[in-house]
Formats: structure tokens, C-alpha cells, sequence
């Protein structure tokens, strides 16, 4: 059981409570875009979050069945994150705000956003 189903009374604002989280719409936007992808090429895509972020919301993702795990025990190993049924579920959302995002940005609505600040384990190179 998902917390969606029993987080809260309403089940939009425990969907919100997941979905609000750092990173999280651009993770489920890039493999929704992408499709099924390794950790290290998902983390080269989203430039700016360190490994123990991307973990903590995969791991949650994961948890809420929005994504699933593929773990291949090579050397070194092999883990895919890709979107599960409910994850897929979310893209007309998803694409829905991509084509908004497009259209703002033609017209100047979307200011340029800095780049975001690496993170200290990023900056120290510490885990």
C-alpha cells in the first residue's frame, strides 16, 4: 500500500505531498521523456543533484509505485529506474506542463533560473 492511499483524507493533497518534493517532477518529466534509464545517466540529467538526493527521491518514487527498480547484478551493477503504470498514468500531466512551460518560455514568461547550487557532499566531493 502506497501512502497515497492512506497518508491523508484527501488523496489529491497526499499525491501533492509526494509530487512537491526537490526533484521529483523532473525526475518522473525525464524518464516520462527519456523512458527507462541507469542511475548515473539520470543523475548526468539532471544537473545539480548529488547521488544521496537522486537516491532518497528514487527510493520514494519507488515506494509510492511510480517507479520501478531494475537491478542487474553485474560488476559494477546494473540499476534502471523507469515509470511504472501509475507513473505513466501522471503523463498527461506531465506533458501538459511541458506544453505550458514551452509556451511561457516563447513569450518571455519564464525568467532564466540560475544554476542551482551544488549541494555539499557535490562540493567536497564527500558522500
Amino acid at each position: 500500500m502506497t501512502r497515497f492511499a492512506h497518508e491523508s483524507s484527501c488523496p489529491v493533497e497526499a499525491m501533492f505531498r509526494v509530487l512537491m518534493g526537490p526533484w521529483t517532477m523532473y525526475i518522473l518529466w525525464t524518464l516520462r521523456r527519456d523512458g527507462p534509464l541507469r542511475f548515473g545517466v539520470l543523475k548526468r540529467q539532471l544537473a545539480g543533484v548529488s547521488s544521496k538526493v537522486l537516491t532518497e527521491r528514487l527510493r520514494l518514487l519507488e515506494s509510492e509505485g511510480l517507479i520501478y527498480r531494475e537491478h542487474n547484478p553485474t560488476i559494477p551493477p546494473e540499476v534502471t529506474y523507469g515509470l511504472t503504470e501509475n507513473g505513466r498514468e501522471l503523463g498527461d500531466a506531465l506533458d501538459a506542463l511541458e506544453a505550458v512551460a514551452r509556451r511561457w518560455d516563447s513569450r518571455g514568461a519564464i525568467a532564466p533560473q540560475p544554476e542551482p547550487p551544488l549541494e555539499h557532499s557535490a562540493r567536497t566531493g564527500q558522500s
